[in-house]
């Protein structure tokens, strides 16, 4: 249960004994969990280690649980700030990739062909995916924001098929808002049905397509489908957008899991919202960001702004710095 804050099954098992019975010792608490006494000093190491024990002042030796509003607090803050720096790691990836891109896009037509190709018209791109689909053997990344068209779904439907067939691994990151649009959510369930694993994150880098870690797919202008896509082979290229996939992928939550709230009740992509209005964006770029609708960004901020009783964006601004939602 408390896998994500650094602790696992067996140190959790052991603190919540403790905490009833702080008086326990190594014997006492190997029988009570049915594991050798070497298992339980590991745990009691780890425990140590994440500062929900502490030595005893009375009796040497000893050592005595933390009370589990200040150590469990304590390490839900540093997954917090650990967060925060992925997050970062990620806008600056992005920022990277986007330059990358570009400067492929306006060399692709006198790079060699084996380190790009460029694709253009929708018949040629669904053709280029579904012969990477083809040669996939091992793994397929990818990344795709927004609400997926009903080209993009039913061609994924039929490549991620044949896909799992050959039991290739599958992970796709998508944006939260894939959440609460039907087509793209049945399609997203329909993935996971057959094997694949899908995450949701409030804001990602541009769609990319990585086969084998060997090949990838993005677009040349991610604000214009119709510009087509690059087919890159280059290993460095492809190397770094791994490298970022992963990052997104660390950070994302799994499709079934619920719209986690941190402490202060406060989801990602409504803190995402906050962080976007307060650099400046208006309600359409917020929107586009988060890959809702500017309707339902607008509703998300009144929202927020009715739960911080605030009578203006300014206002909310600075409570949700001030209750610490920023």
């Amino acid at each position: 249960m408390l896998e994500y804050l650094g602790l696992d099954a067996s140190a959790e098992g052991v603190y919540r004994l403790m905490l009833g019975h702080p008086d326990w010792g190594v014997a006492e608490l190997a029988e009570a969990l049915d594991t050798g006494p070497d298992q339980i000093r590991t745990a009691l190491d780890e425990l140590f280690e994440l500062s929900l024990l502490r030595k005893s002042v009375e009796q040497e030796g000893r050592f005595l649980p933390v009370n589990p509003r200040v150590g469990l607090q304590s390490l839900l803050a540093r997954q917090q700030a650990d967060l925060e720096r992925r997050k970062q790691q990620i806008a600056d990836s992005q920022a990277a990739m986007a330059t990358m891109v570009a400067e492929f896009a306006d060399r692709s037509t006198s790079a060699a062909p084996t380190d790009v190709d460029r694709v253009v018209g929708i018949d040629a791109v669904l053709g280029r995916l579904e012969e990477l689909a083809d040669n996939t053997r091992v793994e397929a990344l990818s990344i795709t924001p927004g609400v997926q068209s009903v080209h993009t779904i039913e061609a994924g439907l039929r490549n991620n098929a044949e896909l799992l067939s050959r039991s290739v691994t599958i992970r796709t990151a998508m944006q939260d808002s894939a959440r609460n649009d039907r087509p793209t959510l049945a399609y997203a369930q329909s993935l996971t049905d057959a094997g694949a694993e899908v995450r949701t994150a409030p804001l990602l880098p541009p769609r990319m397509l990585i086969s084998d870690r060997s090949t990838a797919i993005v677009p040349v202008d991610p604000t214009d489908t119709a510009a087509g896509i690059l087919v890159l082979t280059g290993r460095g290229v492809v190397a770094s957008l791994v490298a970022l996939f992963e990052q997104v992928w660390s950070t994302a939550v799994p499709l079934g899991a619920s719209k986690a709230r941190d402490r202060q009740g406060v989801t990602a992509q409504e803190r995402e919202l906050l962080n976007l209005l307060g650099q400046g964006h208006t309600d359409e770029s917020a929107a586009k960001r988060l890959g809702v609708s500017e309707r339902t960004c607008r509703r998300m901020m009144a929202d927020l702004m009715e739960r911080l009783n605030a009578r203006s964006r300014f206002e909310a601004g600075l409570l949700a710095a001030r209750e610490g939602w920023l």
